[in-house]
């Protein structure tokens, strides 16, 4: 039987993973041509990687929060990637550098759905995306992309190489984070102790609940349940940060907590 579109995009990006040679595209007649055949490339991809390595889902991802990530990727609204047990670190992680070819490090507000959201057709409410949350996590994602330029294949290739995840890094979940203004919530990156970056909240769509409504209503309106127990990182409230082998990388959320990473 002739694989799909999809299945041949994503047969070419698992190559290109495992055998860490990227790719300057994929070819035209697996490229995704809109939304819908990029997020099945997608799924098709994490079926592959999760076959490959074990584990499971756990969650989501989500890019293109902030307006200098949109700049980058040439976009104008988010796009979600999967979160992946087996590529998912409780902080301190160490990850050798080998193991990234882009390793662009990002600080993430990431939280954890309590309640199921079953797709109907009304969409969700802030207020229920705020019941549906019982936790807060301060979070690192590492960036990495299975391109030559990941900067410069298009958005649609991006979400079918998985939104360019690597790895993710997560600290401790904070239960009580209803108090804290997450807006206005500092955040901060150490590399090698020196402070380089300074972000907030509002970097990510003016409030990272924000990303959580929207990742709840994308999934509803392609009828996907948000799953009880799911982890959501919810993109980068600083700027990014190109990382090298040998960082030592804290993100620092202040009373929320740190996540830190180790590329050795």
């Amino acid at each position: 039987m002739t694989a799909t579109p999809a299945a041949r995009a994503a047969a070419l990006l698992i190559k290109a993973r495992a055998e860490k040679t990227p790719l300057a595209a994929l070819p035209e007649d697996c490229r995704p041509t809109d939304e819908p055949s990029a997020y099945a490339a997608q799924a098709e991809h994490v079926a592959l990687l999760a076959k490959h390595l074990g584990g499971r889902v756990i969650g989501y991802k989500i890019g293109a929060t902030g307006e200098g990530a949109r700049k980058l990727l040439k976009t104008d609204h988010p796009f979600y990637g999967r979160l992946l047990e087996r590529l998912s670190f409780a902080s301190p992680a160490a990850i050798p550098a080998a193991e990234a070819r882009v390793k662009v490090v990002e600080a993430e507000f990431a939280f954890r759905i309590a309640t199921t959201l079953q797709p109907r057709p009304a969409p969700f409410t802030r207020a229920e995306i705020l019941a549906a949350i019982d936790a807060v996590l301060p979070a690192i994602e590492l960036v990495d992309s299975r391109y030559t330029a990941w900067t410069e294949v298009g958005i649609l290739s991006v979400i079918a190489d998985q939104g360019s995840h690597g790895h993710w890094i997560f600290g401790p979940a904070v239960t009580d984070w209803r108090g804290f203004d997450l807006p206005t919530h500092a955040v901060r990156l150490e590399v090698n102790g020196e402070s380089i970056r300074q972000g907030a909240g509002r970097n990510v769509m003016g409030d990272p609940v924000e990303a959580v409504l929207w990742l709840a209503n994308t999934l509803r309106a392609a009828g996907i349940a948000l799953e009880a127990g799911s982890l959501i990182t919810s993109g980068t409230a600083i700027d990014i940060y190109p990382a090298k082998a040998g960082d030592r990388i804290t993100a620092d959320f202040g009373p929320i907590g740190t996540a830190a990473l180790t590329l050795t």
